[in-house]
Order: structure tokens, then C-alpha cells, then sequence
């Protein structure tokens, strides 16, 4: 099994391995991933006690009342600090038990397994939790590291073209951001292939990890990560969570961050149709029409890269390279969103 090993934890990859623990377990996964993958967790984990419990799945249900869920849970079992809690599923659940998993009597460990691929290159690696709330995304969590995180592209079996989709878009910012020639190699990889795709898994979550380890509090580098997260959080919130999947709206984000980032010509218009394109490849939406502009523009200031009045853009610069901009003029911004508007 390969591994990419982290100061305080360590990245798997490969066939889920036995997974022993000399204390209490609480597994928290959701009712479709328990039916089609909890079998084969508990044939590969041993310890003393190990309970389960289901939480409804989607980013609307990533909230207080599941955290709330997954305490009484902890509590009623009486696990204490030397217990361990397990994510099974993808970023929903991820985040949520991180986030638990962190506040539950100070801090208990848990361990990572992604069975999304959004997941598996994305959420699961940098030690971010946390839900949303009424005034969006991410906004109430705590940087918190898992004590491992097992990726094995076995979960992927039985993931929807979308959601695998949707889990490409991270990939594909990632190339952006950070790396031209893993850009141009997706442009002609074939992501059906699974040994193509476990590399490409591979080579996102080295990205990744070497990102978070120079820069695990998201004081600069990290930032880049959020590129098309900025607008993409904003779409996912006034879709109530239901409307596109986080990647999607990613992808749409993307493409709003391109369209700023061709004006202030840090893109060439070639390289925003190369990246039009490659979305485009993996049927990832590219445009998003606004109904409020008032509304929309306000949300950039509950974004938690902002600071004050002052919001912060991550955006390519050139294909390889990105560049952070907290100086973009609101006349310009409002152009932006004017051309995304509806007729």
C-alpha cells in the first residue's frame, strides 16, 4: 500500500488494510453508504466495542442537529478519550465527524475513509471540519487532522458518473492552481480506466498534502484551494444545498474566477477555453445564471478568506500558477456578475 506520510498523520492508498483499535468505536456513515460499504469496514476492524449510527445524507443536513446527533450518540455509548471515531462516507460526513470527533470532550481521534472521490482528493486530507449554517458554507468548524485517512478506489464501484464528476472538478483546480503538466495529461486521460484514475487520485492528494504541510492554517498557500470556492460557495447556498453538488458548483465558480481572472488579463483567452474545455470534458457545469446581484454580491462578505470589506479572490495566473487578489474593484466585480446575470 502506498502512503504519503504527514507530521501527525499518514495518507493510504490502496485496499482498505485490518484496522485494529484498543478501545470503543462509534462508526458514523450515512443510510446509502452503510448498505452498500459498512459490510466490508466492520470485516476489517477489531477493537473491544463498535457501535453505528446513519445520518440523512447532503449538505443540508451538515448542520447543528447532526453534530448534536453524533454527540448523543458518543455520550450514550460512553465513549471517552481513548475511543475512536471512524468517517465512512464522503465530505459531508468527513466534515461533520471531524468537527465532532474535535469538540467531543476536548478531542477524541478519528480516522478518514472517503468513499467519494471529492473526498478522497479533497476533503478528507488537510484536517478541515466543520458545517454550514444560515449564512453559508463552512462557516462554524475547527482545523482538526484525522489520525489516518484510508483511500481505496474499491468505494468508487458504485459512485455515479455525477458525483465522480463532481470530485474531477478538484482535480482539475488543483492542476490549475498548482501543476500545467498534470493539467495538459488530464486533458487526454481517460478517467474510466482505473489504474489511470488511482494515479491521478495519487498524484491530487500529493498536490494536497504537500500544500497543507507547508501551510496547514490556511495563512497563505493553502488559500489557493479555494479557487472557484469563493463564487461556487455562494451558488450552493442559494441553491439551498440541493441544487449542484459541491463540485458543480466549483466548476461554475471556476469559470466566474476565469472570467475575472481574462479581465484583469492573468489568463489568455486560449487558456480560458482550455480550461472551458476540460470542465466541459467531464460534463461539469459552466454557467449559472444570477437572480439577485444585490444578493449574490453580498455573500462575498461572509466568505472566511474576507476580511473586513475586503474580499479576497484566488485566481489563475496562467494555467500552473495562481494569484490571490483582495484589491479587485466592486465596479469590476459587479461587471463580472452582470455578465452571469439573467436576461
Amino acid at each position: 500500500m502506498d502512503c504519503i506520510n504527514l507530521p501527525t498523520y499518514s495518507i493510504h492508498f490502496g485496499a482498505l488494510p485490518k484496522l485494529s483499535w484498543n478501545g470503543k468505536v462509534l462508526i458514523i456513515t450515512n443510510p446509502k453508504i452503510s448498505g452498500l460499504h459498512l459490510k466490508r469496514l466492520l470485516e476489517n476492524l477489531d477493537a473491544c466495542e463498535i457501535y453505528c449510527i446513519c445520518l440523512q445524507d447532503g449538505e443540508k443536513y451538515k448542520n447543528l442537529s447532526s453534530i448534536e446527533t453524533i454527540l448523543e450518540a458518543a455520550f450514550n455509548h460512553r465513549l471517552n478519550r481513548n475511543s475512536l471515531m471512524i468517517a465512512l462516507g464522503g465530505g459531508v460526513i468527513g466534515d461533520m465527524v471531524g468537527f465532532a470527533a474535535g469538540i467531543f470532550m476536548r478531542g477524541i481521534p478519528y480516522i478518514q475513509i472517503p468513499t467519494t472521490l471529492l473526498s478522497q482528493v479533497d476533503s478528507s486530507v488537510g484536517g478541515k471540519t466543520g458545517i454550514n449554517n444560515s449564512f453559508g458554507k463552512n462557516l462554524i468548524g475547527l482545523f482538526n487532522p484525522p489520525k489516518a485517512v484510508y483511500i481505496d478506489t474499491h468505494f468508487l464501484q458504485t459512485l455515479p458518473n455525477r458525483e465522480l464528476n463532481a470530485g474531477i472538478a478538484e482535480i482539475i483546480k488543483m492542476a490549475i492552481c498548482f501543476d500545467k503538466d498534470f493539467f495538459k495529461f488530464l486533458q487526454n486521460a481517460d478517467l474510466q480506466n482505473i489504474n489511470i484514475l488511482q494515479e491521478v487520485i495519487y498524484k491530487a492528494v500529493s498536490i494536497k498534502a504537500k500544500v497543507v504541510l507547508e501551510d496547514e492554517k490556511e495563512k497563505g498557500i493553502r488559500a489557493a484551494l479555494n479557487y472557484g470556492h469563493t463564487f461556487g460557495h455562494i451558488i450552493e447556498k442559494l441553491g439551498n444545498f440541493n441544487q449542484f453538488l459541491h463540485g458543480e458548483a466549483v466548476s461554475i465558480g471556476m469559470m466566474m474566477a476565469n472570467t475575472l481572472a481574462l479581465k484583469l488579463n492573468l489568463i489568455s483567452k486560449e487558456e480560458f477555453i482550455e480550461i472551458k474545455n476540460l470542465l466541459c470534458k467531464f460534463n461539469l457545469p459552466i454557467t449559472y445564471k444570477i437572480k439577485d446581484i444585490k444578493t449574490f454580491y453580498s455573500y462575498f462578505f461572509l466568505d472566511k478568506k474576507s476580511l473586513d470589506n475586503t474580499i479576497k479572490f484566488i485566481l489563475p495566473n496562467k494555467i500552473g500558477n495562481f494569484i490571490i487578489k483582495d484589491d479587485v474593484a466592486e465596479d469590476l466585480l459587479l461587471e463580472i456578475l452582470e455578465s452571469f446575470q439573467c436576461d
